[in-house]
């Protein structure tokens, strides 16, 4: 198992955080923290996934509770970078349609 970080930065426009590791229960706290944070300092939110290297039902509720709490919010949450066996649950679960960046205000 790798183990979970999730780094948060802002950028023009946007903060982005990145997530690294393992996203399971074990760390479901730490980034729903993460997250929440971020949607609170902006309407734009990327999460990159480019490092995540396994994703769990808890880690799919995380995200997909970001993405309600930014829409609360009038704002958004995206996902960049997904890969392998985490592109596979995203797709699966329909988070990919929800959260992909080619999704416009909609969803």
């Amino acid at each position: 198992m790798a183990p979970f970080t999730a780094t948060t930065s802002d950028e023009p426009g946007q903060v982005r955080v990145r997530l690294s590791g393992d996203c399971d229960m074990a760390v479901g706290e730490q980034l729903n923290a993460a997250l929440q944070a971020a949607v609170r300092r902006c309407e734009v939110v990327v999460v990159d996934l480019a490092d995540v290297e396994f994703l769990d039902s808890s880690g799919v509720h995380g995200l997909v509770a970001a993405h309600r709490a930014a829409r609360e919010r009038g704002g958004r949450l995206y996902l960049e970078h997904p890969t392998g066996p985490v592109a596979t649950v995203l797709d699966v679960t329909g988070v990919t349609g929800l959260l992909g960046r080619d999704q416009q205000a909609g969803g």
